[in-house]
């Protein structure tokens, strides 16, 4: 389950890769440039891949030890 943790390399790659790949201005996405509007769908995108690390993480739910 340890894998699940890689998913927090795929907001870095789609950050970094997409404007590299279409550098453009003409394409609109709500208004903005398309480059702008593909970083804020990343952001977006990274908070719900963060959630699903953290529900998918077996040290959190691990039960907890009470120490003495």
């Amino acid at each position: 389950m340890q894998h699940i943790r890689w998913l927090a390399v795929v907001p870095f790659i789609g950050m970094f890769i997409g404007p590299v790949l279409h550098n453009s201005a003409t394409p609109f996405i709500l208004g903005m440039p398309f480059i702008l509007g593909w970083l804020v769908v990343w952001v977006l995108l990274t908070s719900a891949i963060m959630a699903v690390i953290y529900g998918l993480d077996p040290v959190r739910l691990a039960p907890e030890e009470d120490a003495p």
